[in-house]
């Protein structure tokens, strides 16, 4: 363990899980900036046609390359790495989840691990997730702004986290048929065995959404239309959030509301920007496409990069 700020782990303690698909030089940095920390970490691989496998195992990781005959999704990929770490350390307390297009912020593991020591009911941390190079596009910046969530008890966290074995093993891990959506649905079921999640204020990892054209954007906002759409109907008996999602966006998404819109653009723009506002209010359309695809059952991976 290399020299991090807050409270180190002790050798063997934190398990870092590793995925990606064709991520490219996003991957050879994402695993230096692991093994600056830790060298027990495992890479995933969900059928790539680059060197990453090759690139991974040249860095010394085991690798686990997912068998393509089974539909590729982030959760699938997840499970597979925990699956691995537990099996080679069975006495591991840690799992971190890290994206292979994702480069972890130095010191951020000790601080996690501190907040995880000071309260033994969270089951998982997560920090500030930042875009590598937001003044690349209006995309970019969208999803920067994005991964600012608020701190404090939170109701879930994205893919990069830290968590306790222990609850992620007692609800069995990720649903591994999720295409999206698989953490707000990992959380759920762990709170209600009465596990918390907790987001601090410390940067966690710096992201590579390499997003510069406009149908990028449309197919990211389908796959979040999609996921919420799953989302109701995995959990909207106990979250009437999730109900108010789906409904709102079918109703503005309807060609009648279209006259509305410059309504809607007003509202979010008073809280947000001329940026979100514009985007938001389009959204409305990628995102019924999504809501649609869920509906018809069309279940295979929305990638966007």
């Amino acid at each position: 363990m290399s020299g991090s700020a807050g409270s180190p782990a002790r050798p063997g303690a934190v398990g870092f899980v590793i995925i990606g698909r064709n991520e490219g030089d996003r991957l050879a940095t994402c695993i230096d900036s692991v093994l600056k920390e830790t060298t027990l970490a495992v890479y995933v691989d969900s059928g790539s046609r680059d060197r990453s496998c090759d690139l991974a195992r040249g860095r010394g990781l085991p690798v686990v390359d997912l068998d393509p005959a089974l539909p590729f999704t982030a959760a699938r990929a997840r499970n597979a790495g925990a699956a691995w770490l537990i099996e080679h350390y069975p006495d591991l307390q840690y799992l971190h989840f890290i994206d292979g297009d994702c480069e972890l912020v130095p010191g951020w593991l000790g601080k996690a691990l501190e907040a995880m020591r000071a309260e033994p009911d969270l089951a998982s941390v997560c920090g500030r997730r930042r875009e590598r190079t937001p003044e690349a596009s209006p995309y970019n910046r969208l999803c920067d702004q994005e991964w600012n969530t608020p701190v404090g008890i939170a109701e879930t966290c994205g893919g990069d986290a830290l968590f306790r074995v222990e609850p992620f093993v007692e609800v069995d891990g990720f649903s591994e048929e999720l295409i999206a959506g698989e953490e707000p649905d990992l959380c759920h079921r762990i709170r209600l065995n009465q596990w918390r999640i907790r987001r601090i204020g410390h940067d966690m990892t710096i992201h590579d959404a390499a997003m510069t054209e406009f149908r990028q954007w449309w197919q990211r906002s389908r796959r979040s239309g999609y996921a919420t759409a799953e989302a109701y109907s995995l959990r909207g008996d106990h979250n009437p959030r999730l109900r108010h999602q789906v409904a709102s966006n079918l109703l503005w998404a309807l060609p009648v509301f279209w006259p509305l819109w410059p309504l809607l653009w007003l509202r979010v723009y008073l809280g947000g920007g001329a940026l979100q506002a514009s985007f938001i209010t389009l959204g409305k359309l990628p995102h019924l496409q999504g809501q649609i695809d869920y509906w018809r059952r069309r279940r295979r991976l929305i990638e966007y990069k």
